[in-house]
């Protein structure tokens, strides 16, 4: 099972604590999104779980495939299945994004199997003109410099192309509605539905709602303070939506029950 199980996480920045002790299952197949206030640590376990050197894990572990993979570098995260969809994807000048999408690919064959010589060039480019043209991918992106000159909105495009082309087993997106607009959102959250299936997981971390109108989560969960403190359905993002966080707040600090 390709399940994601985190267990009592706690991480923290430069000695200071940003997840305090959090639990989340999302599985198989299952879509699920985490909304909070800024400074709640979202895109903390974001950068966490793919191993950013950055956030150091004092206690927890995070089992995916039956790994912990809090062990385990970032590219064997990603080897293993998972994929971080960046909420700022870095612009690499001098590199097309074809190069990028074939080296990665490689990679990931490669650890599958150390024989490997890598896909042949003409199989590389049928598969990414038929993942380009089910996402509906200008094909001029292919010789492009990865994110150079790249509109935010191409940006996010190319990280939903870049999963197109790895297959992971389960997709972390880092507010990949930041930055965009509406028609942009649209296009953007069309190409991950296009994506989904019932062996895909997928953990959506945004503020707003508007991107769960498109990419329809199955769980929603609200993050304060480092931890899960609430989770339902897809209507509790329409009523953070309208009333804010304070009434979770409210709850939290009267030791009501979330």
């Amino acid at each position: 099972m390709s399940e994601l199980v985190i267990k009592n996480l706690h991480v923290n920045i430069d000695g200071k604590p940003i997840i305090k002790g959090l639990n989340l299952t999302v599985p198989q197949g299952e879509v699920h999104a985490i909304m909070g206030p800024n400074g709640t640590g979202k895109s903390t376990l974001a950068s966490t779980l793919m191993g950013h050197p950055s956030y150091t894990v004092s206690e927890g572990e995070v089992i995916f495939k039956g790994v912990n993979i809090l062990d385990l570098p970032s590219e064997a995260r990603s080897h293993l299945g998972l994929f971080l969809a960046f909420q700022y994807p870095v612009s690499i000048p001098g590199v097309t994004l074809a190069n990028f999408l074939r080296t990665a690919l490689n990679a990931h064959r490669k650890a599958k199997n150390p024989e490997d010589k890598g896909i042949p060039i003409l199989e590389f480019r049928k598969i990414m003109k038929e993942r380009m043209e089910l996402l509906k991918v200008d094909s001029s992106f292919a010789g492009r410099y990865l994110n150079e000159g790249f509109s935010g909105g191409e940006k996010k495009r190319a990280e939903v192309l870049q999963m197109a082309m790895l297959r992971p087993d389960f997709a972390i997106l880092d507010e990949t509605d930041s930055g965009l607009d509406i028609d942009a959102l649209r296009i953007v959250s069309e190409g991950v539905n296009t994506l989904r299936n019932s062996d895909l997981g997928v953990l959506v971390i945004t503020h707003y709602q508007r991107i769960l109108n498109y990419i329809r989560p199955d769980v929603v969960h609200v993050m304060m303070d480092g931890r899960i403190v609430e989770s339902g359905g897809p209507d509790l993002a329409l009523d953070l939506e309208e009333h804010g966080y304070t009434w979770v707040k409210e709850k939290i600090e009267n030791g009501e029950p979330v």
